[in-house]
């Protein structure tokens, strides 16, 4: 995953502060979706555009140098990109914001959020017609795809381009969840949302004369203005001479447009909200609602003292905090202790399934207080493959822990994910692990997916508990995720619990990778 930011500063503000300036109030703000580096790139009226590159996590931004220093370079608009380490985005000149290189009124570029998952019928049909990569992005593919548009019905004509039409096209052609800014070599800005709408983009016009888009509003925070959602099949179009800011829809209502439930639960700041909630709100709740569901086994437990109850840094506190909150108003006897410690701040989530044993290795270890004799629960958003819930376990264990319970923040993940979180296929998942090791009665049982009943899901959760060493594993039902979320969990997607893809290429692919599985589990038995 990653997140776009960009700045555009009005010709009628009078404001001492620049859109570096800006850049530098919101970066940090997006970190939690990629702490790997960032990218920036400025344009200024007759001087052209300057880049900026850092592999330092956004969290450390102070300043913002470009690769050509330039002391009368003051840009009128600038976009960014915060990124995590991607197997497919490893190479220097994938790096985002991506770029044409082309020169004057052609040149292009953009940063992307997202993925495509029709990716490879787009690249064939651009390559026949003689376009060229130097990498396997979807940055890249979606830049030629603009580019091609704005060639064959503008440039090539001397016609200025219609950027309502060139994406109006694109949204009905990709499929896959894509928040995206472009910026052209006139100093226009274009901020585009797919009609999925799985990946968020907003919009703010502050008080003291800047336009401001950014994946999440908590980047906005401490600003004055007024704040809007672009809304799923839309996009945002700032004139680059006089600032003037259009919002078009491009192929009328979307239907069926969801934001991704990992942006409620994993990914989104704490500090984002959506419908006038927050993150942090839904995630502590979502917390007291586990300590009522396991408030009842874990009141026999003992040992040396109180249970523990810590988090899965960084994104675990909320729900471990309202995790504890629940338990001792249950009357369970806790100590809440974060011993758990990270020596990075890296997301193995999203980490090529080859290397991730040695970086859940490297990243976490046991800290804090003496576990000898405790009995613990830890507090996790998800339990998607398990390797990483089987090594923090065997890390405590070795510390002389008396058992370790997980407390899971969703219902079990069922379904691969191919817009973005790099979930490819459904046999990496832990819930698939285990079942292809049930009796045939009880895999049927479980095809049911979320509507599973409660004895085929203590099925699941006990044998998922047995994989990684632990004494219990404990699901959020998915009845009550629904009720939790903002609007009872209204214009979300679920399709990590249900198995329905928001979108048909996804829903083809999930199917197919599911028939595969099936019956090679069929011929194995």
């Amino acid at each position: 995953m990653s997140g776009v930011a960009g700045a555009f500063l009005l010709p009628s503000s009078n404001s001492k502060e620049t859109v570096l300036d800006r850049l530098k109030h919101m970066l940090p703000k997006l970190a939690l979706r990629g702490q790997a580096g960032f990218g920036v790139v400025g344009f200024m009226h007759n001087k052209g555009v300057r880049y900026a590159r850092s592999s330092r996590s956004p969290c450390q931004l102070s300043t913002i140098d470009y690769d050509e220093p330039d002391l009368e370079f003051k840009p009128h608009v600038a976009i960014a990109h915060v990124h995590g380490r991607s197997p497919r985005e490893n190479e220097k000149r994938n790096n985002q914001p991506f770029q044409n290189h082309r020169v004057a009124s052609r040149y292009l570029t953009i940063a992307v959020d997202g993925a495509l998952v029709n990716s490879g019928e787009l690249r064939e049909e651009l390559l026949s017609h003689g376009d060229g990569f130097s990498g396997d992005t979807d940055a890249e593919l979606l830049l030629r795809l603009i580019e091609h548009a704005c060639e064959t019905r503008y440039w090539r004509h001397s016609r200025p381009v219609d950027y309502g039409d060139v994406f109006r096209e694109i949204d009905s052609r990709i499929d896959g969840a894509i928040s995206a800014l472009l910026m052209d070599g006139e100093g226009n800005l274009v901020g585009f949302r797919n009609r999925c709408g799985l990946r968020p983009l907003e919009f703010m016009r502050t008080d003291d004369g800047f336009l401001l888009l950014a994946s999440e509003n908590c980047a906005f925070g401490g600003l004055k203005g007024k704040i809007e959602q672009i809304l799923p099949g839309h996009i945002k179009y700032v004139d680059g001479k006089m600032g003037r800011c259009v919002d078009l829809r491009l192929n009328g209502a979307p239907e069926g447009a969801k934001l991704c439930a990992y942006e409620a639960l994993y990914l989104g700041s704490p500090e984002t909200s959506v419908h006038g909630r927050s993150h942090l709100e839904t995630r502590y709740n979502i917390g007291v609602a586990l300590g009522q569901i396991i408030a009842r086994r874990l009141s026999s437990q003992s040992g040396s003292g109180p249970i523990i109850v810590c988090s899965m840094p960084h994104t675990g506190g909320p729900y471990a905090d309202g995790l504890f909150a629940s338990l001792v108003k249950g009357g369970v006897l806790a100590d809440r202790l974060e011993i758990i410690a990270t020596q990075s701040s890296q997301r193995t989530l999203l980490d090529a399934v080859s290397e991730r044993k040695s970086l859940i290795a490297r990243k976490y270890r046991v800290a804090g207080d003496n576990v000898t004799g405790r009995t613990i629960v830890i507090a996790d958003e998800a339990l998607i493959r398990g390797d990483t819930s089987r090594a923090v376990t065997e890390m405590l264990l070795a510390g002389r822990a008396k058992a370790v319970h997980w407390a899971i923040g969703s219902p079990p993940i069922v379904a691969p994910n191919y817009y973005g979180m790099q979930i490819d296929t459904i046999e990496e998942l832990a819930f698939w692990q285990i079942w292809k090791r049930l009796p045939p009665g009880q895999r049927k049982q479980c095809l049911r997916f979320h509507n599973m009943k409660p004895q085929a899901l203590g099925t699941i959760e006990k044998n998922i508990a047995a994989a990684i060493n632990a004494s219990s594993v404990t699901h959020l039902p998915f009845s009550a995720l629904v009720k939790l979320l903002p609007r009872g969990g209204e214009g979300v997607d679920l399709s990590p619990f249900t198995f329905e893809m928001p979108t048909p290429a996804g829903q083809q692919r999930a199917d197919r990778n599911l028939s595969d599985l099936m019956s090679r589990v069929g011929h194995s038995e």
